[in-house]
């Protein structure tokens, strides 16, 4: 418990200095100084208000991330989609998010302790900021791919993956830019037993 509480405080470290880039992205996109505030005061929105603005920023983020050639990542908004609506995640800094999830990840909704994911399975959160004065704009996209057993040990055979909302790669813990998204894996410890990956929560969840 002790563990997974330090690994919880990073991630809201690391949160942090997601924000950071976030809100550089956002004044560069917007040329504001309201867009670098974004990510301090996220807007509270209903369920339905989120998937509106989500609505409206869907093909704009695809067409963004699609720039980064990623083939795994090739029409990831048609895979299986985890949430109802977007939520706010507190380790993506403070943006909504969504929870993707291709074909061969066929377990990830009913995962139990000590059980994982098949080779293949890829995982992708796209993000979006929504201030309280009424500012929007794409965020990263967040991808975990489920490598073959044995390629990546210091990583449980998961790499981490960080698009920008114009397809630049922040890092690739397989490719360019490791070092950037290295932490990730740090954050992920905290759910270990669900084989280092996170879900919706409770109240997002489709069905419930």
């Amino acid at each position: 418990m002790f563990s997974r509480l330090i690994a919880l405080r990073l991630c809201l470290i690391y949160a942090l200095s997601f924000a950071i880039v976030d809100a550089r992205q956002a004044l560069a996109q917007s040329g504001g100084e309201d867009a670098h505030l974004a990510i301090e005061n996220p807007a509270e929105l209903s369920k339905e208000e989120a998937l509106q603005i989500y609505t409206s920023l869907q093909k704009r983020m695809a067409q963004g991330y699609a720039a980064a050639q990623f083939e795994q990542l090739r029409n990831y908004q048609n895979w299986p989609l985890f949430n109802d609506a977007p939520y706010i995640s507190a380790t993506h800094g403070q943006r909504f998010v969504n929870s993707y999830a291709n074909r061969m990840a066929h377990n990830y909704g009913t995962l139990q302790e000590g059980e994982k994911l098949p080779t293949g399975s890829v995982l992708a959160k796209d993000s979006m900021t929504v201030t309280d004065e009424g500012n929007t704009h794409p965020g990263a996209l967040f991808v975990m791919e489920k490598l073959a057993e044995g390629t990546s040990p210091e990583t449980a055979d998961w790499r981490y993956i960080m698009v920008m909302p114009d397809g630049s790669l922040f890092g690739d813990t397989m490719g360019d830019r490791a070092d950037n998204v290295a932490y990730c894996h740090d954050c992920h410890e905290a759910v270990a037993d669900r084989d280092y990956t996170f879900f919706v929560p409770e109240e997002y969840v489709v069905g419930n």
